[in-house]
Order: C-alpha cells, then structure tokens, then sequence
C-alpha cells in the first residue's frame, strides 16, 4: 500500500505531447496548484504568455514605530555586547525587549562556534551567555559529543534558570541519561493505532509482533508500542518516551510520509537504529542510525525500467501521469532511468487527480489535440479522404482525421488500478495500439485484470508479492493461521524489520552500536520472501518481480530471451 500527502505546490510545467527533439537530460516535473493543472474542461486559451492584467497597486503595510537599534558593526561579538548593555540601560520596558530580542537573535543565528564560546565564557554578555552554552550543546549534540552536549545543557539551567531554555536543557539532558540505559530485547515502534490510518497501522504492528516472535510462547522479547496518531509531534514524543522510559534498543516506524521523518530524526538524535517502513524519500539521509525497510520508488522503477529494455527491447516511453506528490515522483525517477540507460521520452502529459473524463488528456498525449501544429498534415489526409469517400454528414475534424502519434513503446502511468481503468478506455477510443502499459505495485490487484480492458495482454509492472507463490511462504501461512487472511506488503516488511532485529540481537548485538553495526553488514538475510541484503544507503534491498496479466490471473512476466 502506498501512502500520499500533499506537498508544496510549485511552478506549473507545460509539457507539448509527442516530442520530436528529445533532450538528454529532462526538465524537473513538480506538482501544480489545482488551478493551474490542465483538466479535460480546459479550453484553449486566446491570451498568450506575459499578455494578462496588470497587477494592482499595492499599500504599504503600517509598519511599528521604530525603535532605536546598536549601530552597525563588523565584529558581531561588538554589536552584540553594545544590545546586551541597551537592554539593560533604555528606559522602557518595550525598547529593553526589543534590544534584547535582537541580541538573542544575533546568539542564535549570526555566530560561530568559537564566537559562540567567547560569549558562554564570558560575564561581559551577560544573560546570553545562556543562549550560547545551548546552541553549543546543540553543536555537541550533532557531533555526537555527549559529553560536551551535558556540560553546555547544564550551564544553561545555571544561568537561565525557570527559563523555556532551562527547561528544554533539561528535557535534553534526561535523554541523554536515558541513552545509556538500554533494554537490549525491547523494541520500540511507532505506529498511526488511532484515526483514518488505524487499521494499516494495525496490520503492521501483527507483522512486526510476529517479526519478534511474540506468538511463540515463552518469547524473550518485548514491544514498546506508540501512537503516532498520524502526526508528527506525537511521533516525536513517541520516540522519547520509548527510549526515556522503556529504554529501547531499535524503534521500528513510522509507515506515513507525514511522520516518518519525525521519528527517523528524533531516534538518529538520541543514537538509537531506527528501521522505518515508509517509502517517503530521503529518509536515510536524515543520520547513519537511520535504515529503512520498504519497498520503495527507486526499487520499482529501476526493476520496471530494466525489464522493459534490456529484456523487452523497449527504447521510447511516454509518461502519463496524476498531478499529486506520488505521480511526480515515480515519473521524475523513471525518466532519469530511462534517460541512465540510452532510452527517450518522447511524450509527457499529466492530469488532475479529479480527472473522470480522459479523452482531451489522452489527445494532448498523442498529438491530436494540438491540431494547429499539424495543420499541414491535416490539409493533406483531409483531402485524400475527400477524395476517397462520399460526402458524410459527420464533420471533419482534428479527431477524425489525425492518426494519433505513437512513438514510443509503452506508456508509463503512476496510477490506481482504477484510474488505469479510465485511461485503457480512452487510449482504445483514440486508436493507440501495439503499446505496453507499464505501472507500480498499485496495479498488484485483482481488479486490473478487468479494468485493463483491450490493453489486459500488454500490461507490465512490479511488486515483491507475487499471487500464489507468496501464499506459500512460511510467514504466510502462519500469519493465515492466526488471523484467517492473506498478508499484504505491510505485514510482511515490518515482520522483516521485526526478524531481522530479533536474529541481530539473539546472535549478540545486545547494544545500539552495535546492533547498528550488525544493520549496516545485513547480506542476503533471509526474508519472508527473499534474501535481504542492506545497501550502501541503508535501504534493505528487497525482491522485486515483473507482473503481467494472463487468463485472467497475475502472474510473473516471461523474460524473453
């Protein structure tokens, strides 16, 4: 199952269909505002580019009184110790404020790390002192200098005592305690138990109980659980308390995009290995304690894309897809690796997630929408048919007289099994032909091999679950056994993550550093189903295969040879 959020809306791209000039090195695809997205309503607009209103004049906002400020210096230790000496000498009470409001912001932002400890050393600075110590116990936090971290968060609540400073200090130093008290067979998880997303949380958390063994009698082991709750703060305070209170070795979480990031962070901070399930990218880059279980964009496309060329012989691809976060990831990815091996993208179109009608979207994909730039060719099958046929009470059109342009060899879509239902009806109504439908693990349904329709033989895309064959792995089995259903992709990698820690631990990594390092050597681990081996990244690369549709049924795609 693949999680969306929204995301920062951004610069509209208008891509023409049908590209005849391919570029080596393609154009960023970003998500668009709802506006600006085109959608099969749109019509053709009269007004070029640069040729709308004229923007109106705006006032000036009211700006607050001036207040008197430290002239402008180029040491800002200068500037700093003259704020410090007006915030206690002006004479009122919102001038003190004001001068103090900036010398703070002068600690916070403006100074490195040696200024930043001639300020905590010396008494001339007085109550920023404070301010400095704690930026460099975060400096020593980030380093990984516990130590130095515990002497600046003590200094702060020596001289900024009852402050918010003091109190965040000495939440940070209670962590840092906690740190070196580990519970080395309790794992901690932080899962959404509660709200829309309660029930995949749920299904997670069978797996990863399972992962550990917890339905064995007698086990050893123990599970911390946390609700997210679906957001971020709470999965952040999760993962303090897992580790301030049940000392966890490894937190395993979160699923969602939303938190995921927040518990990947919080758990690097306080030097505890989290494994998380969630595909939001980047994930790994947030600290070396970080790794990730999941099948992720990357994973997909590259299988997806080595498929189609090397074993198929495909060169050109389109790529349509839905205008929200999940749909311009996956195409940013596979155009890069088309591009990375030697193939083109010859045509590019996207649609509103709210798009019911497909017939404009597939005639902006293949030319015949856009019947001015083939106004030529048009004149010329026009008059051939004129020629050829009787008169007809249908009126002659772009539609009825173009052929749509096909070049290229299958067509990538990003989409729902249902959306792909849509779009298989138009491309047949708009005559495209003899191309493969290449798409994600979304199409890993029964339902497709209905909603395909005519393009039910030419379909290609890719999971780590294979029907059948998957029901015949061990953990299947049992987990059939006790919850009388099939598991789906979530249960089986958190009840990887949830094994793989359990055999980690049991072999004798019984602390975080060195459970972190029993993480990062994992080769060909054998996983529910298939070897698991951790890159160079920190992803547990997992088994992939291509899927097709044949009889009716979803099967593993034949490899040509």
């Amino acid at each position: 199952m693949i999680f969306r959020n929204n995301f920062a809306l951004l610069t509209t791209v208008s891509l023409l269909a049908s590209c005849t000039t391919v570029a080596t090195k393609r154009p960023e695809l970003k998500q668009t505002s709802a506006a600006a997205a085109p959608t099969a309503s749109t019509k053709k607009s009269k007004r070029m580019a640069g040729m709308g209103t004229k923007p109106q004049a705006t006032t000036p906002a009211a700006q607050a009184p001036a207040i008197p400020v430290a002239p402008t210096t180029v040491d800002p230790l200068v500037t700093l110790k003259t704020l410090v000496n007006q915030s206690v000498s002006a004479p009122t009470k919102q001038e003190q404020d004001a001068y103090r409001q900036r010398a703070v912001e002068i600690v916070d932002n403006k100074l490195n790390e040696k200024q930043l400890e001639e300020v905590a050393n010396n008494s001339d600075f007085g109550y920023v002192r404070g301010n400095a110590m704690y930026q460099l116990g975060q400096k020593a936090m980030e380093a990984r200098n516990s130590d130095q971290a515990k002497k600046y968060f003590s200094g702060v609540i020596d001289y900024l005592p009852g402050s918010d400073l003091a109190a965040r200090s000495q939440d940070i130093l209670s962590q840092l305690e906690a740190v070196r008290n580990v519970e080395s067979k309790t794992i901690g998880v932080v899962l959404p138990l509660s709200g829309k997303n309660a029930p995949v949380g749920q299904r997670a958390l069978r797996g990863l109980e399972m992962g550990l063994g917890l339905h064995i009698p007698g086990s050893s082991f123990k599970l911390a659980v946390m609700d997210s709750e679906g957001n971020p703060d709470s999965a952040r305070r999760g993962v303090e308390r897992l580790v301030k209170e049940d000392n966890v070795i490894a937190v395993v979480g979160s699923l969602l995009s939303k938190t995921a990031p927040a518990v990947a962070a919080k758990s690097d901070e306080l030097g505890v290995p989290s494994i998380a399930l969630s595909q939001k990218g980047g994930l790994t880059e947030i600290g070396p304690n970080v790794f990730r279980n999941s099948l992720t964009s990357e994973m997909q496309i590259r299988y997806l894309v080595r498929t189609a060329m090397e074993d198929y012989g495909m060169k050109k691809f389109a790529i349509l897809y839905p205008n929200d976060q999940y749909g311009v990831e996956f195409s940013n990815i596979f155009w890069d690796e088309v591009l990375a091996r030697g193939g083109q993208v010859t045509a590019v179109q996207t649609y509103s997630t709210k798009e019911t009608d497909f017939r404009l979207v597939i005639q902006r994909l293949v030319g015949t929408y856009y019947g001015e730039a083939r106004q030529d060719e048009f004149n010329v099958r026009l008059k051939e048919k004129q020629k050829t046929e009787k008169r007809s009470a249908r009126k002659d059109n772009v539609e009825t007289i173009l052929p749509p342009i096909t070049d290229f060899d299958g067509i990538f879509v990003p989409d729902s099994a249902k959306a792909l239902g849509q779009i298989a009806a138009m491309l047949a109504f708009n005559d495209v032909r003899g191309v493969k439908l290449l798409g994600t693990n979304l199409w890993n349904t029964p339902a497709i091999t209905k909603r395909a329709g005519n393009f039910v033989n030419n379909l290609m895309f890719v999971d780590s679950i294979v029907p059948n064959v998957q029901e015949q792995s061990r953990f299947a089995t049992e987990y059939k056994a006790l919850y009388n259903e099939s598991p789906s992709l979530i249960e089986i990698q958190a009840y990887d993550a949830g094994l793989i820690l359990r055999q980690l631990i049991a072999s004798g990594a019984d602390s975080r550093q060195s459970l972190t390092k029993k993480l990062t050597e994992l080769n060909k681990f054998p996983g529910a189903l298939g070897p698991l081996t951790m890159s160079p990244d920190r992803e547990i690369e997992r088994p992939v295969t291509a899927l097709t549709v044949e009889k009716g049924e979803i099967i593993p795609l034949k490899i040509r040879k």
